[in-house]
């Protein structure tokens, strides 16, 4: 084992454990591990999240997008601005940020509460963004495409036409 030669003391893992265990002696006015130094208060054991994290993981981790590649992919198409500049996938996002992605016909605009790098249930992602989105458009009504019926076959030139003509395609044609 090579920490033998180097002896436990430069072994930082090796020595905190005797320590641990008392094997060792603790300096003078050091605290052992796990101890709060002389006259301080022991520190409150709350788990931090990172300050910052990729914007590429982010928008995955919020739901914003299905997978990580659809995220990436989008980022790096320029469909994503953070505080209003094209950024990089492994640009860093941090609380605070304004993140505007495009998706198909609208854009989501978010401002990041908090940075999280693994994916999580809908409402915890929701708690990690504020979404100042204008709220989509309504659906148009849209016309019932005609459909054929089931072992019809092909169907005929004066079909097509009328199918073409239904949908509002090469309506100025030519006879020729």
């Amino acid at each position: 084992m090579r920490w033998r030669a180097w002896g436990p003391e430069h072994y930082s893992g090796r020595v905190a454990e005797e320590q641990a265990e008392g094997q060792v002696p603790v300096a003078q006015g050091q605290a052992s591990p796990g101890q709060a130094p002389a006259g301080e208060a022991a520190p409150a054991q709350v788990p931090a999240g990172p300050a910052a994290g990729r914007v590429d993981s982010w928008i995955w981790s919020v739901r914003l997008a299905k997978t990580r590649s659809a995220a990436a992919a989008a980022v790096r198409g320029g469909h994503v601005r953070v505080n209003g500049v094209r950024v990089k996938p492994a640009h860093l996002v941090r609380p605070g940020d304004e993140v505007r992605v495009r998706q198909a016909d609208r854009e989501r605009i978010v401002v990041v509460t908090r940075v999280i790098t693994k994916r999580v249930g809908p409402p915890v992602a929701a708690e990690c963004y504020v979404d100042n989105s204008p709220p989509p458009p309504p659906r148009e009504m849209t016309s019932p495409v005609g459909t054929r019926d089931r072992g019809t076959g092909r169907p005929t030139k004066r079909d097509r036409r009328s199918i073409e003509k239904l949908i509002g395609k090469n309506v100025g044609r030519s006879g020729f």
